[in-house]
């Protein structure tokens, strides 16, 4: 124990865990602690007295198992039949996870709503066929454009358990007679089972906190993450109490969910065994045209909101009516000459919060990995802990937290910087680690051993070790902050607005063609960090997701 106290690693790891300590746990216990209120004003007795409250609880639930289960309905069968059988146009599929990371949430809304809202191009040409369209806000919006969006999550998840299954396994079983369907059922399922639900609880996650597409398409359906963005930014002052008691109901619900979990895989606990893939049987006929059209179809309206964006921004526009089929380059250049402030906003925030973020996880992923402390496990606890939590409540959290007192960073450039830094926090942590894992500790051992002190030696024989790694994470943090809207639209001030608020206010304002050239520099800022990492830098982004 002494040793550990005069270790450089251990203080290390106390100023890491303090620092997690002031920008995320305070935020989070002030968040907790602030639904009791003051003056004998208490948030429950408020949520309990009124039928809205009560409604937008019953309402996120019922939405985060429906779209739960269609986008396992869609992400599982995806997956097996990518892993087990090569069928026209499979490679297609391999850009699904990169759809993920190019489309942010509140692009997706719009150009769905451009397609299919009420002056949708697609509504008006059915329209003139005689076929009138229901509405697409409200329920058919949230459910359709978050199995779409969030879809993916499940089906890599899945696609990794099927394919570090031991398919000897299932050989086994058929030997002593069991029919291919029933051993895949015995076998296989109960070992991809644990896979699927933590991929299943991440999309109930996701859609518990979803802000955007709640937000844009929910209408009259009320929701926690709406009403606690309500709460937080009210015309008449926000309302400190109510933020506090919706977000910790959110909280709430992803704990239960979580236990819900844990408690089902536990009572049927299996071990992945690595070892032999299952080789991919070859599709021929009707059967592998019928799997290579659905697959192509799910790609080809993944895609279509990328189609839109791009449509959406040369099309002439007055005011909220769009005049498909006619062209300009008018929203482009307006954005370019006149309101180019979001475009650097989000570079300039996103940047610092990347370089930040990145470098604090790759030396809390080592403290982690490779300098275990009775200070670590905190560590590790605390930097998940931002999976669980929405960005509405991380943003919520950092305003109680810092409006006043000993860091009064509120309407500052920092708060959103350091919004940005907590909630992709997981992304660089990951990463990291899972590369550290596969580095020997003999190597560090024998650069210490010649002399050079252990911080050195981090610097100069781990670090360049780490580097494919941290790369691949600073891509993928950089390319998901930029997009990040639900924390950011509650700590900004104004002048400080970033492309994915900029676009959240024309939308708001029924200015989809103006907000459809913020998306197109947006998806452009996502997707060129991309092509350059993965074509000239050969980076694999998703090596730690597979």
């Amino acid at each position: 124990m002494t040793r550990q106290f005069g270790s450089i690693w251990f203080w290390f790891s106390a100023l890491a865990l303090a620092i997690l300590a002031v920008f995320l746990l305070y935020p989070l216990l002030n968040v907790l602690t602030g639904s009791i209120g003051s003056g004998g004003r208490n948030g429950w007795v408020t949520l309990a007295g009124d039928p809205k409250y009560f409604a937008a609880i019953v309402n996120t639930v019922v939405l985060g198992i429906a779209v739960t289960l269609t986008t396992t309905l869609i992400g599982v069968p995806l997956a097996y039949f990518t892993a087990r059988f090569d069928f026209p146009g499979k490679g297609i599929v391999a850009v699904l996870p990169l759809i993920t990371l190019v489309i942010p949430e509140v692009i997706a809304a719009q150009t769905w709503l451009m397609m299919l809202g009420n002056n949708g191009f697609i509504t008006r040409w059915l329209g003139g066929h005689g076929i009138d369209m229901p509405t697409f806000y409200g329920w058919p919006g949230l459910i359709t454009v978050m199995t779409f969006t969030y879809y993916t999550y499940i089906y890599i998840g899945t696609l990794a358990a099927i394919r570090g299954f031991d398919v000897q396994l299932e050989e086994a079983a058929q030997s002593l007679g069991t029919s291919p369907a029933r051993s895949r059922l015995n076998v296989m399922l109960p070992v991809v089972l644990p896979s699927v639900l933590a991929s299943a609880l991440l999309v109930f996650t996701l859609v518990v906190g979803n802000f955007a597409t709640a937000t844009i398409l929910g209408s009259r359906v009320p929701l926690l993450s709406v009403l606690t963005y309500q709460a937080a930014v009210a015309e008449g002052g926000s309302d400190p109490v109510m933020q506090s008691t919706l977000a910790t109901v959110s909280i709430a619900l992803v704990m239960i969910v979580l236990f819900v979990q844990r408690w089902i895989v536990s009572r049927g606990r299996h071990e992945v065994t690595q070892g032999r893939g299952a080789r991919a049987e070859k599709l021929r006929g009707l059967p592998g045209l019928v799997i290579g059209l659905s697959a192509g179809l799910l790609v080809i309206v993944s895609l279509l909101p990328l189609g839109s964006i791009v449509i959406g921004a040369f099309t002439v526009s007055r005011g909220p009516v769009m005049r498909w089929g006619d062209w300009t380059t008018a929203h482009v250049e307006r954005l370019v000459k006149i309101a180019p402030d979001p475009v650097i906003n989000t570079l300039l925030y996103s940047a610092a919060a990347t370089a930040i973020g990145i470098t604090f996880s790759a030396i809390v992923s080592y403290l982690i990995v490779k300098k275990r402390n009775i200070l670590t496990p905190a560590l590790d606890y605390l930097t998940a802990l931002p999976l669980a939590l929405s960005g509405t409540i991380i943003g919520i959290g950092l305003i109680m937290s810092f409006n006043t007192g000993f860091l009064p960073i509120t309407g500052t450039a920092s708060i959103i910087v350091l919004a940005y830094i907590v909630r992709r926090l997981p992304f660089g942590i990951r990463n990291a680690s899972s590369t550290l894992y596969n580095i020997p500790n003999s190597i560090e051992e024998a650069s210490i051993s010649l002399g050079v002190p252990p911080v050195t030696t981090f610097f100069k024989v781990v670090l360049p070790l780490m580097l494919p790694a941290v790369a691949a994470a600073a891509v993928l943090t950089w390319t998901t902050t930029v997009a990040e809207l639900s924390a950011s639209i509650i700590v900004y001030s104004g002048g400080r607005e970033t492309m994915p608020i900029q676009i959240y206010k024309l939308i708001d304002s029924n200015l989809m063609a103006q907000a459809s050239a913020y998306g197109l520099v947006l998806v452009a800022v996502i997707l060129i960090p991309i092509i350059v990492a993965t074509r000239v830098f050969k980076i694999d982004l998703f090596s730690s997701k597979s």
